[in-house]
């Protein structure tokens, strides 16, 4: 199994792309993860009972967003690779920790080399550079 990162980022499409490929070259099985959480500045107006006490449209809002964007990648893979065995995945969660959790026992993750993180001076992103470094298994980095 390849396990691959979107978040529907330019590099989240590329490494889409790389992981579909490698799955069909491999005739493996590929897992598109999305991560999704509520966002700090949101959180923040909750305080101490968060999340608690967060409106659950709120919540809800942003787990069908990352639904929608692992669905959207993996009917891209699919379409790319039509033969390809892709499931979609959308999990609670910082992007690195559902990446590495979702990578164990995978063949190798393939993550963009920046996603939608606002510091596009850093050389790679702050979630790529996790995977990286806390993984368990090989990791592709896809510029």
């Amino acid at each position: 199994m390849i396990v691959v990162g979107v978040d529907g980022s330019d590099g989240g499409a590329a490494a889409l792309a790389f992981a579909a490929s490698e799955a069909a070259l491999r005739n493996a099985r590929l897992r598109v993860v999305s991560a999704w959480e509520v966002p700090m500045p949101v959180a923040a107006g909750y305080g101490v009972d968060f999340p608690a006490h967060l409106d659950p449209a709120t919540q809800e809002a942003f787990r069908v967003r990352a639904e929608r964007i692992a669905n959207d990648a993996a009917a891209a893979a699919q379409g790319l690779q039509p033969a390809l065995d892709v499931e979609a995945v959308a999990i609670l969660g910082q992007p690195a920790d559902a990446l590495l959790a979702q990578s164990d026992g995978a063949d190798f993750v393939v993550v963009g080399r920046r996603g939608l993180g606002g510091f596009t001076s850093l050389l790679l992103g702050s979630v790529s550079q996790q995977v990286v470094q806390h993984a368990t298994c090989p990791v592709v980095i896809v510029n």
